[in-house]
């Protein structure tokens, strides 16, 4: 009973993670695509605000699942540490810390479009504001919120890397996913930094080059962990040899 406990223990965190990954994948590309890309019209405050109060509804959809997958990333940084901590645990444990860092500032981020609904919505105290006033400061919330996500971007692309580097060392899961993560990781990093340092620029030439490697690795890892999980003798083995 005692063996069939741990093998069952790292694949059910693996399936767990997996399904959580998928999730954070798809409803980041729902919020991203058919929500944000979507209402928000670039340098344009009054049509951006008509969207958003013509789609209020969809707008908070959007919203209310991706604050859901603050909550899936804090399961995930556990679970991950729990999977990759045989291969080194003060790594594992320091991108959990990274990922959780991430998600603080993430959440922080969402407090501004929750912000721009305020500013857009029928409340009485807003009516000694005009209209074009609310529009304007509706859109810089939102600009803050871009800018928080990209400022967050910096602590996801630390733990994607050290996740992949450990991955990478494990031999219970593939080389090639943990290398990918890795890349992507630097990814990340780098668009964070540049979007601090020259928006335009990142907008411009570095979106969505730099985050699409992310994509590949984080979709290869969720697929791999919902369909094949972990090898679980390498992974006793590693969990041994750590103990």
């Amino acid at each position: 009973m005692k063996s069939h406990d741990r093998e069952a223990s790292p694949q059910t965190y693996a399936r767990t993670a997996g399904v959580l990954y998928l999730f954070v994948i798809v409803a980041a590309l729902f919020g991203e695509a058919f929500v944000r890309g979507k209402l928000i019209v670039p340098g344009d405050a009054a049509a951006t605000a008509a969207n958003i109060i013509g789609s209020e509804s969809l707008f908070r959809i959007g919203l209310a699942v991706e604050l859901l997958t603050c909550v899936c990333d804090v399961v995930l940084a556990m679970i991950l540490y729990t999977l990759l901590k045989p291969v080194n645990r003060n790594l594992a444990l320091l991108a959990a810390f990274f990922r959780l860092t991430f998600v603080a500032f993430y959440s922080v981020a969402k407090l501004f479009e929750i912000a721009a609904l305020l500013l857009l919505g029928q409340a009485d105290y807003l009516k000694v504001f005009e209209p074009q006033q609310l529009h304007t400061v509706a859109y810089l919330s939102l600009s803050l919120h871009d800018s928080g996500y990209g400022a967050s971007l910096l602590f996801f692309g630390f733990c994607t890397s050290l996740f992949g580097y450990l991955i990478y060392q494990s031999k219970y899961l593939p080389r090639l996913i943990g290398a990918l993560m890795v890349i992507a990781g630097v990814g990340y990093s780098i668009y964070s930094l540049a979007q601090m340092l020259s928006p335009a620029f990142t907008s411009r030439l570095l979106f969505p080059w730099l985050l699409l490697p992310g994509f590949v690795a984080e979709l290869g890892l969720c697929l791999w962990l919902i369909v094949k999980g972990v090898n679980i003798t390498r992974w006793e083995e590693r969990m041994d040899n750590s103990a």
